[in-house]
């Protein structure tokens, strides 16, 4: 592997070939991006993320059948006025929709006649305490964001030319009227407006993130712009790829999963520049030609970089294997981005780093020892040049060796009680609940439910096939303990067999009470129909709505993470073996990946309730972290390993893993902080899954690169001795 590198880094990076290498990456960038678009163009406003065949959806598709609602999209006003609204708050609900029946706004549907309706009539529809009033207003089906936004800035100045007043700004406090936009429509745009800006500051807020983190690392400028211009090329031809495979329709992707990838591709992207800069550095102390210094860095670092690229692209691409859609549509775009991520890095880069060759350190040039010599009797005086090992390196290459027992005890019991946390954490799969408290579809939703029936905002629909039998559910569903109503049944316009009730429910229709409900429905529904001799009668029984939609998610997510977990150890164990060739350091990688995993959850969880003061973790949190901190995590473990297999080849076994950790304890700590800055940058978005998946990977991230990767791994490889190559290399040399 060792030659192969190395000529294909004469290829790639030598004195002629450099600038075509960096040529033709320029030019099929420039190529696809004039003929294909970028990723972003082609983003997805579906949020349909269930399969086809989950409960819920099937509820769906059976209510646009047969129970068809020709009304369109709806938005939901919420007219809010502490103390009670007024009678000129009422006139000014009928006021805005006698406009809108003489002037309606583009793409709406119809609006009810509340312009002709007294103001006694409508109290009667506002809640009961007389301080919230919701009216609709229903749109195109098909109307796009776009459209929709447009004509709600138009409903906006409508409500503000007539209230005199400015109902849609300000806290909800005070004896003044407040107007607030929510239901599909308003949160569909404010979800699209929160992502357009998020995009941009995600970017720079990254960008500028890593470029100090390297500065510092490094205290090299040009050094630390080396990587973003590698990672910023490679985007380059990833976003048309991207856009070009969401055109044909081959993939779904949407802005969060591009917001995520672009986090990865930054941190990831970098971590594998910084492990070929780093060994080019030190080819450099040993080889006064540029060239060779740098085939030499390739050749010895290009099969761990290798590696750990397609370890962590076969991790990613697990996620396809998953039935819930937001999972599914992070595989391609993340396992493509780190895929053209590694080709970058030992093509691109490499091309970029001849042609710097060691100013690229400056002000800490790498240099031979005859070349430092030669200089300092130049200068006639001492030259600054950067330092292999730290003795912090050092130390901890000795501390592993000399007391592993004792890392390995302390290590296993603080990450042990992390991980005990992790069955106590509490999991939400609400779509508002991981929206902004303060935006304003979300302060439309908290002003509904907190004046009106809790399931008023979202009722359950039960929908049976009778096949012709008398069946009556309504008097059985009412008197269930969480029911605060049942309307009666609508029947069927093309089969009239079918039959649909709406449960409004006593409890919070999107809490985890009213989610563990819905079997108990369902079981109840099917009972009677058993009792009314109707084969299958579980079949016969469908629950929709949002919170039917909400225990479906539950289910498939939960489905999801016990398939691609163990696919997941699967994979990465069978990719370990074939580099390693060690069964026993195969299984010691995977489990304290693994044990690094379940902490990081636990810690996460922490952060997350106590110092964020959320209630529940996102429930979707678990595989995201799981993916990305086993496939990231062996990374690291690959690059250290590596060299300590490397040492043991002209080692003693304890002298190896010594060198193995100090060689590599510098680089991996930079590219664990940068990894972790990173993903900790996903804080700046508006979306609470976001933020606590960065946190997550973050704090994972970081316990993997300063207590699992440097301590405990080669405390476990010292104790273990000449076992920890078996079967491999277990006879080559002493213990």
């Amino acid at each position: 592997m060792y030659n192969f590198l190395t000529k294909w880094g004469k290829i790639i990076a030598g004195s002629k070939s450099r600038f075509a290498t960096l040529v033709i990456w320029i030019l099929v960038i420039g190529i696809l991006t004039f003929f294909w678009p970028q990723v972003n163009k082609e983003e997805t406003a579906s949020t349909n993320l269930l399969p086809a065949d989950a409960m819920s959806v099937e509820a769906g598709k059976i209510m646009d059948e047969q129970f068809p609602n020709n009304t369109g999209v709806p938005l939901l006003l919420v007219w809010y006025r502490d103390g009670g609204l007024t009678e000129a708050d009422y006139q000014a609900v009928k006021s805005l929709y006698k406009q809108l029946r003489q002037d309606p706004l583009a793409q709406q549907v119809s609006v009810p006649d509340f312009g002709e309706t007294p103001v006694k009539v409508l109290k009667q529809s506002a809640s009961k305490d007389g301080e919230a009033l919701t009216t609709p207003v229903f749109f195109e089906k098909s109307s796009s964001t776009e459209t929709l936004q447009k004509s709600l800035d138009s409903l906006k100045d409508n409500v503000i030319d007539i209230t005199t007043d400015q109902p849609f700004t300000g806290k909800l406090t005070g004896d003044s009227l407040h107007v607030r936009f929510t239901g599909p429509a308003g949160i569909q745009t404010d979800a699209t407006e929160l992502f357009s800006q998020a995009d941009i500051t995600l970017l720079i807020a990254t960008v500028i993130l890593v470029l100090i983190l390297l500065i510092v690392l490094y205290r090299s400028p040009i050094l630390a712009v080396v990587p973003l211009i590698s990672v910023g090329i490679a985007y380059g031809l990833i976003s048309p790829l991207l856009g070009f495979m969401a055109n044909q329709g081959w993939i779904e992707v949407d802005a969060q999963a591009i917001s995520i990838m672009t986090v990865l591709l930054f941190g990831a992207g970098t971590d594998y520049c910084l492990f070929l800069i780093s060994r080019y550095r030190d080819e450099l102390q040993l080889e006064t030609n540029k060239y060779t210094a740098l085939h030499n860095a390739i050749g010895h670092s290009g099969g761990a970089i290798m590696m750990s690229c397609l370890t962590t692209v076969i991790g990613l691409f697990t996620l396809s294997l998953a039935q819930y859609a937001s999972y599914d549509r992070f595989a391609v775009p993340f396992g493509l981005a780190i895929f053209i991520m590694g080709i970058a890095v030992l093509t691109l880069l490499p091309s970029i780093l001849s042609m710097l060759g060691r100013i690229a350190f400056f002000p800490f040039i790498p240099r031979t020892e005859k070349m430092a010599q030669e200089l300092e009797e130049k200068k006639g005086k001492p030259v600054r040049h950067p330092k292999t090992r730290s003795r912090f390196s050092k130390s901890v290459g000795r501390l592993v060796t000399e007391k592993p027992w004792r890392i390995i005890i302390i290590c296993t019991v603080f990450l042990g009680a992390l991980a005990l946390v992790v069955p106590k954490i509490s999991f939400s799969y609400g779509v508002l609940d991981s929206f902004p408290e303060d935006m304003p579809s979300r302060e439309g939703f908290t002003i509904i439910t907190g004046h009106y029936p809790p399931g008023t905002i979202a009722p359950v629909q039960v929908i049976v096939d009778t096949e012709g039998k008398d069946v009556s559910l309504q008097d059985k569903l009412d008197s269930l303990d969480i029911t605060e109503s049942v309307t009666t049944p609508r029947i069927g316009k093309v089969n009239t067999d079918y039959q649909v009730y709406e449960m409004t429910l006593a409890i919070d229709p999107y809490s985890l009470d009213a989610v563990d409900q819905i079997p108990e429905i369902k079981a109840t529904v099917t009972e009677i129909l058993e009792n009314a001799r109707i084969d299958n009668a579980n079949d016969n029984v469908w629950i929709g709505g949002e919170t039917a939609t909400l225990y479906d998610t539950e289910e498939v997510t939960s489905q999801d993470q016990n398939l691609i977990i163990p696919v997941v150890l699967i994979i990465i164990a069978a990719l370990l073996l074939a580099y390693l060739r060690s069964i026993v350091a195969m299984i010691y990688l995977l489990l304290t990946v693994v044990l690094s995993y379940l902490s990081a959850l636990g810690l996460g969880w922490l952060v997350i309730h106590y110092g964020f003061d959320a209630p529940a973790m996102q429930g979707l949190i678990p595989l995201y972290a799981f993916v990305f901190l086993v496939a990231l995590g062996e990374d690291y473990n690959i690059f250290m390993i590596s060299s300590i297999w490397k040492n043991r080849k002209h080692m003693l076994m304890k002298e190896a893993i010594s060198e193995g950790v100090g060689q590599t304890s510098g680089v991996i700590s930079s590219a664990g902080l940068i990894l972790a800055g990173t993903f900790s940058v996903l804080a700046v978005l508006p979306l609470q899954v976001l933020v606590q998946f960065g946190t997550v990977t973050a704090i994972g991230v970081l316990l993997d690169t300063f207590i699992v990767r440097p301590l405990l791994v080669p405390s476990i490889t010292t104790v273990l001795g000449r076992f920890a190559f078996w079967p491999g290399s277990f006879w080559n040399g002493d213990g």
